[in-house]
C-alpha cells in the first residue's frame, strides 16, 4: 500500500511538472500571437490597399513630391508583370542566339540538377534497406548495403560540386554577356559623356556597370538552381510516395490533401508578412553607389581639398552617406529577422508535425502492413518491412519538404532579384535612349517668388524635352554655323542663334566673360552637344583636334601620352618612330621628360607626375602628332 501511494505521488508530481511546462508553452505562444497579429494584420491591409502608392507620393500641401526622371510613375520593384517583362527583355542578352555557350551551360546545369534528384531518391530507398537490415539483425546485409551507400556517395558529392561549379560558370557567362553589351553601348556615340553631362537618370553609372550587373547575374543563376531542383524534387518524391502507398494498399488522398492545405496556408501567411525586399534592396544598392561616388569624388579632388583644409567637411559628408547606408542595411536586417522567424516556425515545426502525420497514417492504415493472423516470425518480418517503409518515406518526405521550403523561400530572392533587374534594365534603357539622342534631366521645381524674379529671363530657358531639329553636315573645307543656338542640357539658352564662318588657314580668337558659351561652342563643334536648330558645316572628326582645358593623361607609357588615343601599331602605320616623337617633344619643350622619367617605355601615374603646364604642353604635342586640319584650344 505504501509503495502504491508513493507511486501515485510521483505520478501527481510528474503531472504537475508537465502541466507547468505546457502552461509555459501556451503563455509563450499567446505572447507570440499577440506580437505577430498586429504585424500580420497591417501587412494584409497594406496588400489590399490600392491607392497607397499614389497617395504616398503627395506632399502636405497637395502637391506631388518630385520624382526622379525616368521613373514614369512606376511602383517599387516587385515580382509583378513589369518585373517579368524586364527579365524577358534581358534574357535576349543572355541568349542572343539559339546555339550558344550559355545555353550549353544551362543544359549541363539542368542535367546535373535532375541527376541529383534521382540520386536523392535512390539514397532514401537505400537508407530504408539499411535500417531494415539492422532491425532484422543481418550483419552481412548491413555491411553490403553500407558499402553500397558509401560508393553512391562518390557520384553524389561530385554532382553536388558540379552543380555549384556550373552555377558560378553560368553567372560568370551571364555577367560577361551583359558587360560586353553594356560596354559596347556605353562607348558608342559618346554615350559615356552624354549619360553624365546631358542626362540625369543614372546617378552612378559605375555602380550599375559593376556591382548591379554582378549581383543580377549571380541572382539569376542562383535562382534558377534554387527553383529547378526543388520543383523536380517535389514532383518525383511525391510520385514515389504515392506509388509506395498504393502498392501497400494505403489511401494517399488524405496525406496529399493535408500537404496541399499546409503549403497553401504557409504561402498565404508568408506573402502577407513579406516585406518589399525588392524596393529595399534597390535602395540599398543606390546608397552603396552614392557612398562609392563620394569616395571617388574625394580621390579626384584630393589636392584641392587639401589646399582648402576641407577634410572635416568631406568627412562629415562621408559619415552622412555611410550612416544612410547603415540605416538601410539595419532596416533590411530587422525586417528579415521577423520574416525568417515566421518562415522557420511554419516550415520547420508546423511542416515537421504534418510530415509525421503524413508518414504515419499510410503505414498504420495500409493493408499490406497489417499483422492479422501472422505468426511471430512473420510479425517480426512485417515490423522490419514497416520500419523500412517508414524510413524511406520519412527521408523522401524530408527531401520534399526541404524542396518546398526552398521554393517558398525563393519568393524573397525573387523580390530581391526584382530590385537588381529594375536597376540593370533601367541602365540599358537609359543607354539606348541617350544613344538615340533622348535626354532627361532632373526637373527643378521653383516657387512663385523665383518665377517672379526670373520673368525677364523666361525666354532664356526651355522647359520640357528638347527636340533636335538641327543638321550637321560634313564638309572638306571650312566651318560654318548658320543660326545654331547654344543650349545647355538643363534647357538654358546661352546664345539664341550663332552665325560665323572659318575658312581654312584662318585663326579665330573667341573671348568673353564666364558663361557666355565659349566651352559650350567647343562641345557643339566636337559633337558632344546636339545641334537643336540651324545647320552646322564642319570637317569630319578625324580632321579636327581639341585641346581641352584639362588635358587627360591616360594609363600607359610615356609614348602612349603623346600618341593618345592611337596605339603603338597605329603610330607605326602612320610612319612615326620614337625619333619623330622626340622632335615633337623638342618643339613643345618637353624632351627633358624622356630622360627624367626613364625613357619612352616608362609607366607611371602621369596625371600626378606631370605638372599643370607640362600637361598643357603634352596636349600641344598630341596636336602636332595628329596633324589635324583644324585645332581648337581652350
Amino acid at each position: 500500500m505504501t509503495h502504491m501511494l508513493h507511486a501515485a505521488a510521483r505520478r501527481v508530481q510528474w503531472s504537475r511538472a508537465s502541466a507547468a511546462k505546457r502552461a509555459a508553452c501556451l503563455l509563450a505562444a499567446a505572447y507570440g500571437l499577440r506580437i505577430l497579429y498586429p504585424i500580420i494584420r497591417r501587412r494584409v491591409k497594406r496588400a489590399g490597399c490600392k491607392g497607397g502608392p499614389q497617395d504616398a507620393g503627395r506632399a502636405e500641401g497637395g502637391r506631388e513630391a518630385p520624382r526622379r526622371p525616368g521613373s514614369r510613375g512606376r511602383a517599387s520593384p516587385a515580382a509583378n508583370a513589369e518585373f517579368f517583362k524586364q527579365l524577358l527583355e534581358l534574357r535576349k542578352l543572355f541568349f542572343p542566339k539559339l546555339v550558344s555557350a550559355e545555353l550549353g551551360l544551362l543544359c549541363l546545369h539542368s542535367v546535373a540538377l535532375v541527376s541529383r534528384t534521382f540520386l536523392s531518391i535512390y539514397v532514401a530507398a537505400l537508407d530504408g534497406k539499411i535500417v531494415k537490415s539492422i532491425v532484422e539483425k543481418k550483419p552481412r546485409s548491413f555491411v553490403c548495403k553500407l558499402i553500397k551507400w558509401l560508393m553512391i556517395a562518390i557520384p553524389a558529392t561530385f554532382v553536388n560540386s558540379t552543380i555549384r561549379y556550373l552555377e558560378c560558370k553560368l553567372a560568370l557567362a551571364f555577367r560577361t554577356r551583359l558587360v560586353d553589351h553594356a560596354y559596347e553601348t556605353y562607348f558608342a556615340n559618346q554615350t559615356y559623356y552624354r549619360v553624365i553631362s546631358m542626362d540625369g537618370r543614372l546617378a552612378n553609372p559605375d555602380q550599375s556597370l559593376t556591382e548591379d550587373i554582378m549581383m543580377f547575374s549571380q541572382s539569376v543563376a542562383h535562382l534558377y538552381s534554387n527553383l529547378t531542383k526543388p520543383i523536380l524534387d517535389v514532383v518525383l518524391t511525391s510520385y514515389t510516395l504515392i506509388r509506395t502507398a498504393r502498392s501497400r494498399g494505403a489511401n494517399p488522398i488524405g496525406p496529399t490533401v493535408l500537404a496541399g492545405l499546409v503549403v497553401y496556408a504557409t504561402a498565404r501567411v508568408l506573402k502577407a508578412c513579406s516585406p518589399k525586399f525588392g524596393k529595399l534592396v534597390a535602395e540599398e544598392a543606390h546608397k552603396k553607389g552614392y557612398l562609392r561616388f563620394m569616395h571617388s569624388r574625394i580621390i579626384a579632388n584630393v589636392e584641392e581639398i587639401a589646399f582648402y583644409r576641407g577634410h572635416k567637411v568631406e568627412m562629415k559628408q562621408l559619415q552622412k552617406s555611410y550612416k544612410a547606408l547603415a540605416d538601410q542595411m539595419n532596416l533590411i536586417l530587422s525586417k528579415r529577422l521577423w520574416y525568417i522567424m515566421i518562415e522557420q516556425f511554419l516550415m520547420k515545426y508546423v511542416w515537421s508535425s504534418c510530415g509525421m502525420i503524413m508518414v504515419a497514417v499510410p503505414i498504420i492504415t495500409a493493408t499490406g502492413f497489417a499483422d492479422g493472423e501472422l505468426e511471430d516470425g512473420q510479425k517480426q518480418a512485417m515490423v522490419s518491412e514497416r520500419t523500412e517503409a517508414f524510413t524511406t518515406s520519412r527521408n523522401l518526405l524530408i527531401s520534399g519538404a526541404d524542396a518546398i521550403e526552398r521554393i517558398m523561400s525563393s519568393y524573397k530572392e525573387v523580390t530581391e532579384l526584382a530590385g537588381y533587374t529594375a536597376r540593370v534594365y533601367n541602365m540599358f534603357s537609359v543607354f539606348d535612349e541617350v544613344k538615340r539622342g533622348i535626354y532627361k534631366r532632373t526637373a527643378v521645381i521653383q516657387g512663385s517668388e523665383n518665377n517672379s524674379k526670373n520673368e525677364d529671363k523666361a525666354e532664356l530657358h526651355i522647359n520640357g524635352p528638347l527636340e533636335i531639329k538641327g543638321k550637321v553636315i560634313d564638309v572638306d573645307h571650312g566651318i560654318i554655323c548658320e543660326n545654331v543656338p547654344i543650349i545647355t542640357p538643363n534647357g538654358d539658352v546661352v546664345v539664341s542663334g550663332l552665325n560665323f564662318k572659318v575658312q581654312e588657314g584662318m585663326h579665330l580668337l573667341i573671348t568673353g566673360p564666364n558663361g557666355c558659351g565659349k566651352s559650350s561652342l567647343f562641345r557643339i563643334l566636337s559633337g558632344l552637344w546636339p545641334v537643336y536648330e540651324g545647320v552646322l558645316y564642319k570637317p569630319p572628326p578625324q580632321h579636327m583636334f581639341y585641346i581641352p582645358q584639362r588635358p587627360y593623361m591616360s594609363i600607359g607609357t610615356l609614348r602612349d601620352q603623346v600618341i593618345y588615343p592611337d596605339s603603338v601599331d597605329d603610330m607605326h602605320e602612320k610612319g612615326y618612330q620614337d625619333q619623330d616623337l622626340e622632335c615633337i617633344l623638342h618643339m613643345v619643350h618637353l624632351y627633358h621628360i624622356v630622360q627624367r622619367e626613364g625613357g619612352w617605355d616608362a609607366i607611371m601615374d602621369w596625371k600626378d607626375v606631370l605638372s599643370g603646364g607640362e600637361k598643357q604642353r603634352m596636349g600641344m604635342a598630341r596636336m602636332f602628332y595628329h596633324k589635324p586640319k583644324y585645332a581648337f584650344s581652350k
